[in-house]
C-alpha cells in the first residue's frame, strides 16, 4: 500500500483566521479595462444547477460533444448610482478630495447609509463645471443595490464602490451620465467572459481541530479524548501555545476570492422561472447570470463580480451553446 500523505488543512496563508466583517466583500483591485464602463457589478446567489452544453474548449478531449456543466445562478437587480467620488494618488494611497451625490436618491437608503442635508433636485451647471476642474486621479461611483426588486423579503441595501475604465476624460463623462440611473448587467459584462467572485463564505459555527484542519484521530485506546490535537508543539518555552497548533474555533463566513468563473449565459427572468421558484430562495424577478461551477457563499448572499485581473488563456472567450437547464425539484 502506498503511504497516504494528507496534509493539515486550513492554509496558513489566510491569518489572522477571523469572521468578515461584513457580509459582502470588499474590493481593493480592479481591472484596468479601456472601455468606460464599470469593471464590477453584484447579485444575490440563488443557487446551482446543472446544464447540458456543447463543448467549446480547443484542447478538451470532448470537443464538440454534449457534456454536463455544472453551474451557479446570480440574481441581478439594476444597481442604482448614489454619488461620484473623485480621488487623488498620494503617498499613503488614494485619497478621497470630493463627492458629488445624486438628487434622486432613493429613500430605503436611509437605512444603510446618512444622506446630505443640503440635497438638492437637480445639479446646477455651476456645481457641474467646479467638479469637472477638480484635479483629480481616478473616479468610482458609489453604488447600491435594489434588494426590494428581488424576492428575498430584504429592504436594506449594500452599499459599495465600483471602478471604471477607460481613461480620466471617459470615466468623467460616463459617472456623469449615470448618476443617479440604474446600471444592468448586460451593459457590464458579455457572455464568455472571465469574472473574479468575492464573496464571504458559509458559516459553520464553533467546530474541533479534525474538521476545521484536518488533524488525524488519536488511536481509540488513547486514555483522553480522540479528537483533541497530540502535542501542542516540541517548543512550549513561550509561555503560550502558538497560533500554528489547531484549536478549535469558529469556522467560515471569510471573505474570500475565486478566480477566473467562466460566465455562461446572461439572460432574463422568464427563461428560467419555474413553479414554486427556486428552493431556499423563491421567485426570479429580474436578471440572472450562469457561471461555471460553484460560487462562495450562501444562498440569498450578495456575490461580487468583477472583470479578471489574470485571465486564464485556456477558457474560451466564447460561451457555449446550452443545449438544456435543469428546473427540476431538486435543483
Amino acid at each position: 500500500m502506498p503511504t497516504i500523505r494528507k496534509p493539515r488543512s486550513g492554509s496558513l496563508q489566510y491569518w489572522p483566521r477571523k469572521r468578515s466583517k461584513r457580509v459582502f466583500a470588499r474590493v481593493r483591485t480592479w481591472a484596468k479595462t479601456k472601455e468606460a464602463k464599470p469593471s464590477g457589478f453584484a447579485g444575490y446567489k440563488v443557487g446551482m444547477t446543472h446544464l447540458m452544453i456543447n463543448d467549446n474548449r480547443k484542447t478538451s478531449t470532448t470537443k464538440g460533444m454534449e457534456i454536463f456543466c455544472p453551474a451557479t445562478i446570480i440574481e441581478c437587480p439594476p444597481l442604482k448610482t448614489a454619488s461620484i467620488r473623485f480621488y487623488k494618488n498620494t503617498i499613503n494611497g488614494l485619497r478621497l478630495i470630493s463627492e458629488q451625490f445624486a438628487g434622486n436618491l432613493d429613500k430605503e437608503l436611509n437605512r444603510t447609509l446618512i444622506p446630505p442635508k443640503t440635497q438638492k433636485k437637480s445639479v446646477d451647471k455651476k456645481n457641474e463645471k467646479e467638479k469637472s476642474s477638480i484635479n483629480f486621479d481616478c473616479i468610482r461611483l458609489l453604488v447600491h443595490t435594489m434588494p426590494s426588486l428581488t424576492g428575498i423579503g430584504k429592504k436594506k441595501p449594500e452599499v459599495f464602490e465600483l471602478g471604471i475604465g477607460g481613461n480620466k476624460e471617459e470615466q468623467l463623462n460616463f459617472a456623469k451620465g449615470k448618476l443617479g440611473n440604474e446600471i444592468n448587467i448586460s451593459e457590464v459584462f458579455k457572455e464568455g467572459q472571465q469574472l473574479d467572485i468575492h464573496a464571504v463564505s458559509k458559516g459553520k459555527g464553533v467546530q474541533g481541530p479534525v474538521k476545521r484542519f484536518g488533524i488525524s484521530l488519536k488511536h481509540h485506546k488513547t486514555e483522553k479524548s480522540r479528537r483533541n490535537p497530540g502535542s501542542l508543539g516540541g517548543w512550549i518555552a513561550q509561555g503560550h501555545i502558538m497560533w500554528r497548533q489547531a484549536k478549535a474555533g469558529k469556522m467560515g463566513y471569510h471573505a474570500r476570492m475565486d478566480s477566473n468563473k467562466w460566465l455562461l449565459k446572461i439572460g432574463n427572468a422568464n427563461d428560467i422561472s419555474k413553479k414554486g421558484g427556486f428552493k431556499n430562495y423563491g421567485v426570479i424577478k429580474n436578471q440572472y447570470i450562469l457561471i461555471k461551477g460553484s460560487v462562495i457563499g450562501a444562498k440569498r448572499r450578495l456575490i461580487r463580480i468583477n472583470e479578471s485581473l489574470r485571465p486564464n488563456k485556456i477558457i474560451p472567450n466564447e460561451a457555449p451553446s446550452i443545449v438544456h437547464i435543469n428546473l427540476e425539484k431538486g435543483a
